[in-house]
């Protein structure tokens, strides 16, 4: 079964959950603990966590035995919700033959069968893969490549994007300048952002922008996401894409799309922006990659990867466990069920119906958009981030878990596994509608 309804049978958080929240805040980094303090006194509503015990398909039971519906789904990288049976069984398999193989110098047939597959996606021969832990491995890879492929340093990004935090993808990160600051003496001056356009936004002003930050001529990357994710599953108008392609060619930079987020499968597309017709020089793919077990990759044209081999290899971009078989089992058995299930277009189909479903039940309840492609969704909600708070909070209690987003905080990020039962997505739409109604003011 892929998922059952919530069952609440101790309130969120319950006494365990509290007790190991606490012993955890004591040992982890005070940043998490002051981030939730900081949300309860905007929100008015308390942000101690449940804890998680096991989960299955689209469903989480937490250490209170209350059993939540899980529209995460680990920031989206569980695309076949938890303990998939598939890339788990692979992945196990594979462990108990191999765990670990020698990174760049003695691969395994694991690592060897993905970066195969990988460079299959893209759409002309010649293609090079570089395999990482993170969607943040994969976009510092990227942003290596660009500099070594044109020798420019300078980045444009947009306003609302995240990369990931590691110092090479924070630099450009123009989801929140507080994540940036405090470390921008280390990470340099070379990007600038640019707003990111939505749907009903002027392309031609977009394209301005764009030019005049790529006006200087050292630029050696666009790095953008196809649709916004963390920024608020914000979708661009049409022939944005296009017009990044066109600006790259023009002026010499690497187009590089993050597909972390909108790739395989998630925005109804193994890549949103092959899907627009658009070829980048560099993708990125993570999260749904290992459906939950940790591996990335960067996939780049053949020119744009020549530079690695420039250098005599001196210039290389490894770790340890980058590559490690049991995850690279675990991608290549989820990318088989992608395409046997068709989950791409499944995606695309029960996403619209979705958000049809979302619009009309909250409808007069504050609800300024409802908005997103495939299984991306996102609720724009009025009142700030602080309604969203507290709204994601009155979920829970009632056995929803959503995640805010956005610039302002005021979006609740929607991204459940791909093959969610459609009744348990469509009985989230009255849920959603009670944790409203209160907050209307």
């Amino acid at each position: 079964m892929n998922g059952e309804l919530p069952c609440i049978v101790a309130t969120p958080p319950g006494p365990r959950s509290r007790e190991l929240a606490a012993r955890l805040s004591a040992v982890e980094s005070p940043a998490f603990d002051a981030r939730r303090q900081s949300r309860a006194a905007a929100s008015g509503e308390e942000q101690t966590p449940i804890v998680y015990a096991s989960g299955a398909g689209s469903n989480v039971h937490d250490v209170d035995g209350n059993r939540y519906v899980d529209l995460t789904c680990g920031f989206g990288a569980l695309a076949l919700g938890h303990a998939p049976a598939g890339p788990t069984k692979a992945a196990l398999a594979q462990a108990e033959r191999l765990t670990l193989a020698l990174g760049d110098v003695y691969a395994s047939e694991a690592k060897t069968l993905l970066c195969e597959r990988l460079a299959s996606l893209y759409p002309e021969p010649g293609a090079r893969v570089m395999l990482g832990l993170s969607g943040a491995d994969a976009l510092t890879a990227a942003l290596k490549t660009s500099v070594l492929a044109t020798g420019k340093p300078g980045v444009v990004a947009f306003e609302g994007g995240y990369h990931g935090l590691s110092h090479g993808p924070l630099a450009a990160c123009g989801y929140s300048e507080a994540f940036r600051a405090p470390f921008a003496a280390q990470l340099g001056d070379h990007v600038r952002f640019v707003p990111y356009p939505g749907a009903g936004d002027d392309l031609d002003a977009c394209k301005l922008h764009v030019t005049r930050a790529l006006a200087a001529g050292d630029v050696g990357a666009v790095l953008v996401e196809p649709v916004l994710g963390r920024g608020g599953c914000v979708v661009p108008p049409a022939g944005f894409l296009a017009m990044l392609r066109a600006a790259c060619d023009a002026s010499g930079a690497l187009l590089v799309c993050d597909e972390v987020w909108t790739g395989l499968g998630r925005s109804g597309a193994v890549a949103r922006s092959l899907a627009e017709g658009v070829r980048a020089d560099v993708l990125c793919f993570g999260k749904a990659l290992g459906a939950g077990w940790p591996v990335s990759a960067c996939i780049g044209s053949a020119r744009a990867m020549a530079a690695w081999g420039a250098h005599g290899g001196s210039a290389i971009h490894t770790a340890t466990h980058f590559g490690a078989p049991p995850a690279c089992a675990a991608a290549l058995a989820y990318l088989d069920v992608l395409d046997a299930q068709g989950l791409a277009a499944r995606a695309t189909a029960a996403g619209e119906r979705w958000r049809a479903t979302l619009r009309s039940a909250t409808a007069d309840l504050g609800v300024r958009d409802v908005r997103g492609v495939g299984l991306i969704v996102g609720v724009e909600l009025d009142g700030g981030g602080a309604r969203a708070l507290a709204t994601s909070r009155r979920l829970l209690a009632a056995g929803w878990i959503v995640l805010t987003g956005g610039a302002r905080g005021d979006v609740l990020t929607l991204t459940p596994a791909l093959d969610a039962p459609e009744d348990l997505l469509q009985a989230f739409a009255p849920a959603l509608a009670d944790a409203l109604a209160p907050l209307v003011s």
